[in-house]
């Protein structure tokens, strides 16, 4: 195939931008310089009649792009729980792109199905997770959350002998549904694509860290019978916190019910062995989801659904044609993922993982502890800055003022943070009021770093009691 000289200076210029990009977050400030209305006005219009070369395309893309980037892999980028994409991933990526590989049929694409196939188990290995696992790589922790409890749904009707794929869901047993009060939006979200829906759950009480209460769920689940979904967290939004699970899962698993363990980004701590007793039991579940974007700082998109056994979660996924090539020996990704047509979204994670290994992963991941711990302390010592959480992993959750004052107080301390440009965390809502989230995610960030976000911080409660 013939890439014209035009189209090869596109792909040449677009990869020395993204290197430039990324060099320039050194010194850029955080938050992008347009705002979305800006943003839209500059790309907005009718698609020509006629197109322009490629190179144009990237260059256009560059100049008009380029102020509406907020600094997502910047080092100074606290906002989310989102990575920073690690540059051996980047550059897998880019590798990835240009194989232009649908990754889904092992005998169609054997390189970047080996690949994922042996990310898959390379990160059950690294999360201490058993080794007979089953597992996908998916677009994020929604669609892991969404395939295993697709995968739960399925399996738990079967015992009670329904065949939810034949039979489809009406008329079906109805399946009991328990999660914590305060688990994330991403779960909902599963469970309504489940066709299960959000609110017909039991909500079980949760403790001042978010942590589901371990006597309020033996309460509520003693009495039920038939099949029983219990879905648990390795990572509060706010707190980082983790369920109970010695506790919440020998409970679960008297009454048969199948457990799932949001783990977006806190199931990582498991892979740090000084860290790991903070989730212990967490392996005794049934499934688990996890981002590979958040904490292996992967690049847009990767996450991953876990299952104990893998028979489960192929029979709730695979969606074979006849006109498909099948394989016995060799696992297809598509027989775990929702997906068909799919990039090869394994290879920059395996990429990541190759890069860091075992020891670099589990040393940022503790790093990354350690620093918010650290930001923590110095803003309890602070008078005036509550912190509200026990730093349990990379979160910390603080609000500024007292009672009567916290709303417009944290708002406009957060709003002077991002008016100076230097360090972004976010804005949150908890126990009661305004928040400000501080999240240390990105691969980069330094003691240097969290030493600018002290005294941004700072500086910036100090303006707002002016």
């Amino acid at each position: 195939m013939h890439i014209s000289d035009d189209e090869v200076a596109a792909m040449r210029a677009a990869t020395e931008h993204a290197i430039a990009y990324r060099q320039s977050t050194v010194d850029r400030d955080v938050p992008p310089r347009i705002d979305p209305a800006e943003a839209t006005l500059r790309f907005a219009g009718d698609l020509p009649d006629s197109g322009v070369p490629a190179s144009e395309v990237i260059a256009e893309l560059v100049d008009k792009g380029d102020a509406g980037l907020m600094q997502i892999v910047s080092s100074r980028f606290f906002g989310y729980v989102v990575g920073a994409s690690h540059p051996a991933g980047v550059a897998a990526d880019i590798l990835s792109s240009g194989w232009g590989q649908v990754s889904g049929y092992a005998q169609t694409t054997p390189t970047t199905a080996a690949i994922e196939n042996i990310t898959c188990a390379w990160i059950i290995d690294l999360l201490g997770l058993p080794k007979t696992c089953g597992a996908g790589l998916v677009t994020g922790a929604t669609m892991g959350n969404t395939a295993a409890v697709m995968t739960a749904r399925n399996a738990l009707l079967k015992r009670h002998n329904w065949d939810v794929e034949a039979q489809g869901l009406f008329d079906a047993p109805k399946i009991h549904v328990l999660i914590g009060a305060e688990a994330h939006s991403a779960t909902a979200a599963a469970l309504r694509y489940a066709g299960m829906g959000a609110n017909r759950v039991h909500r079980i009480p949760t403790d001042d860290q978010g942590r589901m209460q371990v006597a309020a769920y033996r309460a509520a689940i003693q009495d039920l019978s038939g099949p029983i979904l219990t879905i648990l967290q390795a990572g509060h939004i706010n707190s980082g916190a983790f369920d109970d699970f010695d506790a919440l899962i020998p409970l679960a698993k008297a009454k048969e019910s199948w457990v799932h363990v949001d783990g977006a980004f806190g199931l990582w701590v498991h892979a740090v062995p000084e860290l790991a007793h903070r989730l212990a039991g967490v392996a005794e579940a049934d499934s688990w989801a996890v981002d590979l974007h958040k904490w292996l700082n992967a690049p847009y998109d990767a996450g991953m659904v876990i299952t104990r056994d893998r028979g489960p979660l192929v029979a709730a996924m695979s969606a074979k044609g006849a006109y498909l090539p099948q394989l016995g020996e060799v696992w297809d990704p598509n027989d775990s993922t929702p997906e068909l047509s799919r990039r090869a979204r394994g290879v920059p994670s395996y990429a990541i993982l190759r890069a860091m290994g075992k020891t670099g992963v589990r040393e940022m991941i503790a790093r990354h502890c350690r620093l918010a711990e650290q930001v923590a302390d110095a803003l309890r010592e602070i008078p005036g800055i509550t912190v509200l959480n026990e730093v349990m992993c990379n979160q910390v959750a603080f609000y500024c003022g007292d009672d009567e004052t916290r709303s417009d107080a944290t708002l406009a301390t957060l709003a002077a943070i991002h008016a100076a440009g230097r360090v972004h965390p976010s804005h949150g809502e908890w126990r009661g009021g305004e928040i400000i989230r501080v999240s240390v995610t990105s691969y980069a960030t330094t003691d240097a770093d969290i030493a600018e976000l002290i005294a941004a911080i700072t500086t910036a409660w100090q303006e707002a009691q002016r």
